[in-house]
């Protein structure tokens, strides 16, 4: 065979990737408080994507504001580098942290504010993402309509679950769910936790969300949702059906702020 390549001159066609393409959806509300403290923005450029949601702690305004820094600033840093990778996303929350800590020092009564992060970064021509978090907001990732893997809260409540001492249903009902020990604006010893870049293919999804959404709905019920449906906006508009319906049921837990993005990759 290689014989009678040589003797034509004929050479294989390379294959041809085609870039993957990607279909989102969002929601934000404020449920039951008087501000809505969280935030969300994504961007396009090319054949980089970068979504990123921040959930803001504080009191008055501070925790709108600190969530709203760091979304602009992750957004804005990527919209001027265009880099992709697990440096390029630690570098464009690392300007987040300096953001926010500038706005700390210059407004003493911001001195508090802090926010929890989702952020990915997606390269669809090379096939691949990565992630990043820092408190209790959320990543999930679905294949072949299956959930496969999912962020774990930098809270006290992850680290009795870790230890043994609750059950992982009891993370989305325990008195001391709140209770954080890592967030951007906030001193403590964790940083942002990233991940390597990830292999990625058509059929995947992923889910950002904060708290005030993941407390209403069970992975299970994600999966339910995700299960008859390849539209990022029909699944978001199923799980928040679902979402309105368990906090309906529940009427002694008042609702936080709500937040979440989804995404297929098709």
């Amino acid at each position: 065979m290689v014989d009678a390549l040589h003797g034509s001159g004929a050479t294989a066609p390379l294959p041809v990737v085609q870039p993957l393409r990607l279909d989102g959806a969002q929601l934000t509300y404020v449920g039951d408080r008087r501000l809505n403290q969280d935030a969300l923005g994504s961007m396009l450029q090319d054949d980089l994507a970068c979504m990123v949601i921040a959930d803001g702690i504080g009191s008055k305004l501070g925790g709108e504001v600190a969530a709203r820094i760091v979304v602009e600033t992750v957004i804005n840093r990527f919209r001027q580098e265009q880099s992709f990778g697990a440096r390029a996303l630690q570098s464009y929350i690392a300007a987040a942290e300096t953001h926010l800590a500038q706005r700390q020092r210059a407004e003493p009564g911001l001195k508090e504010m802090s926010a929890t992060i989702a952020a990915v970064l997606i390269d669809q021509k090379n096939r691949c993402m990565v992630f990043a978090h820092m408190g209790d907001t959320r990543i999930y990732v679905f294949r072949d309509k299956q959930l496969v893997s999912v962020t774990k809260d930098h809270s006290l409540v992850q680290q009795f679950v870790e230890a043994g001492h609750c059950s992982v249903d009891q993370l989305r009902h325990h008195p001391r769910r709140s209770i954080l020990f890592a967030a951007i604006g906030a001193e403590g010893d964790v940083g942002v936790e990233v991940t390597p870049a990830l292999d990625i293919e058509a059929g995947d999804a992923l889910l950002l969300c904060t708290d005030g959404f993941w407390e209403w709905i069970t992975e299970n019920e994600m999966v339910d949702a995700i299960a008859s449906t390849d539209n990022a906006t029909e699944w978001l508009n199923r799980m928040a059906q679902i979402v309105q319906k368990n906090a309906a049921a529940t009427a002694s837990r008042s609702r936080d702020n709500c937040t979440a993005l989804t995404i297929f990759i098709v």
